[in-house]
């Protein structure tokens, strides 16, 4: 009978909520552990260290000159070049059991100048551009380890770090890189974990050498102190930091904030008056290529109307040509629009969250990760110590054995010729440890001669010179600084401000406070003369046009002409309807003066049942007269009824069976108001007896008994009033004695002046 066993029995009940969250908290840590956080002391994750690791192992170190001059000329280097492809096979194959895609893409950043501030990889063929193309594939490209790759992994063969075995157990792989150069902070990083992210600037390596060397001898130096050396982000591709630098400095405290980053310009006359403005360096990880199709789509949205065109004319530098549209346009507020509505300028995050030694992943600002870097380094520096001291036992073990073989020299040879076993014998007649006996049974004859002796002799005194400093340098904390501190000099002297790749690239301008980019930025100036029928058609004609010709334009049948003035293409147009809501209009967005225009109504959402009381150009800063025919009314800033919607604003609530019929604009000057009533009443009052408010119903003018209020005018009373004359002469008359209506506001009023227009306006 065969033996069946049923799969269901290997079954077992779990609370799924229990399964489901032991599942996701591994994948969760390996996330952050193993894939997504860099190591704070080296600044990589592990795929990253994988490759430079395989590369090295593929002896694609840089070698042909001393490293300063292969930091100064990579010319210089004479490693060959081997296929990319190569690498990344080594890595998916011994160390990194991923997608070969994911692996080269990590190659390609580390080989990026426009990614890393110090490339560690030296690439050959197209690996990307900063217009954001892609590389070639990987069989196309070929690489080498750069000085700085070298200088990061300094010091792997000496007992510096901990070794692990890869997945599969048939390697061996570093668990950090020992080197002395600052890649976390040099190159920065970016990564997104579960429930976590890390986003770190490149700085300049200089000054994080200088600021860490500070530490070394003022342990307690505080944060401000650190940031009179490290003053910001150094980004590979340049740009203008403009946060102010208490902004910056509270970042790199708490190790998370952001900072704004502008692209670098300057303007170039080209003659005649006219200019460009050209961009030379632009914000860290923008792509080139999107930007200029950005600020295109401004140009033919019709966004930015005073830019004109955008040309690209980089080559291996970066020219980007901004035309104005007119040479009148002032170059600041050409570039703070295109800040503001590009990204010309953009936000770099700032959150330094890292895995520590004990790979535990913290966010922390830049005195703490500088201090526990150096920590590593000391570690380190321990760690080779006490390596070279196990070296130089076993070697002056052996030089021992040596020269006690040369002083015996004789009796040696007689004993290695005559005993069957002269391994013991040489032991126990000169006291000889095994590894002593066996290297004196090994040497060459050649290795008899006298200057053989000599030179034993003198590297055992080398060695027990080399000895007697390193334990000193074991044994005590202070030259262990003096010696860090030093070896960080002797890095400083190749990646310091006065060489080409140390150079501080990113500079740090603090930018004025944002300003309100004026309307006129948004729009070309230009005269327009609107015109608005009794039915509501709108429309706009180019130019300032003779008034008194609009009533002779074209209109539809049974329409007229409303209303008609000069005015801007940069003007709000504020429409007033009776029942009290003002509308506000761009006068850029009427239709053209051909043809009828279009229905007002169209543009903004009027009552169907509402008439059109009032247009008139906003005027910044300027005041109305508002009235209803019940005769109340007050005085009402343009700039508060301004609307921001179709809907509109109610401005004036009027009663009921009333309805708004005076919008006046208030000139400047004016002191005095004068109200005629339906009844033919006329009386005038000083200005300041009406207050002024943003909405309401406003304080009684004029006083009926029957009828309401037909017109409102504020004027300046030295002045006159002055009203039109009937007719077609046009003839404006005006009277200066007005003391017989001057009265308190509220009156009645009394009959106006002989003369006065018969239809009771004023204008």
């Amino acid at each position: 009978m065969s033996d069946f066993r049923d799969p269901f029995d290997a079954i077992k009940d779990h609370p799924f909520d229990d399964a489901l969250s032991e599942r996701y908290l591994v994948y969760a840590l390996s996330t952050i552990t193993a894939r997504s956080l860099p190591d704070l002391r080296d600044g990589l994750k592990p795929v990253h260290r994988r490759l430079l690791w395989a590369m090295r192992l593929l002896r694609m170190e840089p070698g042909g000159a001393a490293p300063d001059v292969l930091i100064a000329n990579p010319a210089r280097n004479t490693t060959p070049y081997k296929k990319c492809a190569r690498v990344v096979g080594d890595v998916i194959g011994k160390y990194h059991p991923h997608g070969d895609a994911s692996v080269y893409d990590a190659m390609v950043r580390l080989a990026q100048d426009f990614s890393l501030r110090t490339p560690l990889v030296d690439g050959q063929g197209n690996f990307g551009n900063i217009d954001g193309d892609n590389a070639a594939a990987m069989r196309y490209t070929e690489a080498r380890l750069t000085q700085a790759a070298a200088d990061l992994m300094a010091g792997l063969d000496e007992g510096t770090v901990d070794f692990r075995p890869t997945y599969n157990g048939e390697e061996q792989e570093p668990e950090v890189f020992p080197g002395l150069f600052p890649n976390l902070l040099a190159n920065g990083a970016s990564g997104i974990a579960v429930g976590m992210a890390t986003s770190i600037p490149p700085h300049n390596v200089g000054e994080i050498i200088d600021a860490a060397s500070l530490l070394i001898d003022k342990p307690d130096a505080d944060h401000a102190e650190i940031m009179q050396i490290v003053r910001g982000p150094d980004m590979p591709t340049g740009g203008v930091l403009v946060d102010n630098p208490s902004i910056i400095s509270e970042a790199y405290a708490t190790g998370r904030g952001s900072m704004r980053v502008r692209a670098k310009w300057h303007k170039e006359e080209e003659g005649r008056g006219a200019w460009v403005a050209v961009v030379t360096e632009i914000p860290y990880q923008v792509q080139k290529s999107k930007l200029i199709e950005q600020i295109a789509h401004l140009i033919t949205e019709k966004k930015l109307p005073i830019l004109a065109d955008i040309r690209d004319e980089s080559d291996e530098k970066i020219r980007i040509v901004l035309e104005p549209r007119s040479r009148t346009v002032e170059p600041d507020v050409l570039m703070d629009s295109l800040f503001r509505l590009s990204d010309l300028e953009n936000r770099f995050s700032l959150n330094m969250n890292v895995l520590d030694a004990s790979h535990t992943p913290r966010v922390m600002g830049l005195r703490e990760v500088l201090t526990q870097w150096l920590a590593h380094q000391i570690d380190v520096l321990m760690r080779r110590s006490n390596h070279r001291l196990e070296k130089i036992a076993a070697r002056l073990e052996l030089l021992d054995g040596y020269i006690i073989a040369y002083l015996n020299l004789d009796r040696v040879i007689e004993i290695i010729r005559t005993e069957d076993e002269p391994k013991e014998v040489m032991m126990a007649e000169f006291s000889l440890t095994d590894r002593q006996a066996e290297a004196i049974l090994n040497m060459r004859l050649r290795s008899l001669r006298k200057l053989e002796e000599m030179e034993l002799r003198r590297e055992h005194a080398a060695l027990v010179k080399e000895r007697g400093e390193l334990e000193k340098l074991v044994a005590d904390p202070k030259l262990q600084k003096k010696r860090l501190k030093r070896d960080l000099a002797d890095l400083r002297k190749r990646y310091g401000p006065e060489t080409e790749l140390g150079r501080r690239r990113t500079a740090i301008e603090e930018a004025a406070p944002p300003r309100e980019i004026p309307l006129e930025a948004m729009i070309e100036k230009e005269p327009i003369t609107v015109i608005l029928s009794q039915r509501g058609w709108i429309r706009a004609m180019k130019g300032h046009v003779d008034l008194a010709s609009a009533e002779t334009l074209k209109f539809k049948e049974g329409d007229g002409l409303a209303f008609a003035f000069h005015a801007q293409t940069t003007d709000k147009l504020l429409l007033a309807s009776a029942n009290g809501r003002f509308y506000t209009l761009g006068a850029d967005k009427l239709p053209g003066g051909r043809g009828f225009g279009e229905p007002v109504r169209v543009m903004v959402d009027i009552e169907n049942d509402a008439a059109i009381t009032a247009l008139l150009p906003a005027r910044p800063g300027g005041r109305m007269l508002l009235a209803a025919s019940d005769g109340r009314g007050f005085v009402a800033a343009m700039d508060d009824v301004i609307a921001e919607t179709r809907k509109g604003k109610q401005v004036v609530n009027v009663k009921a069976g009333a309805r708004l019929v005076v919008v006046h604009p208030i000139a400047e000057g004016a002191d005095s108001v004068a109200v005629i009533g339906e009844n033919r009443k006329l009386l005038i009052f000083r200005l300041n007896e009406l207050p002024q408010m943003a909405r309401g119903q406003g304080v009684q003018l004029q006083r009926y008994r029957d009828g309401g209020l037909s017109d409102a005018i504020a004027f300046r009373l030295e002045d006159g009033l002055s009203w039109t004359m009937g007719g077609e002469t046009g003839r404006t008359r005006t009277e200066m004695d007005l003391s017989l209506w001057r009265v308190a506001r509220g009156a009645s009023g009394r009959m106006p002046p002989q003369g006065f227009p018969r239809n009771n306006r004023f204008s």
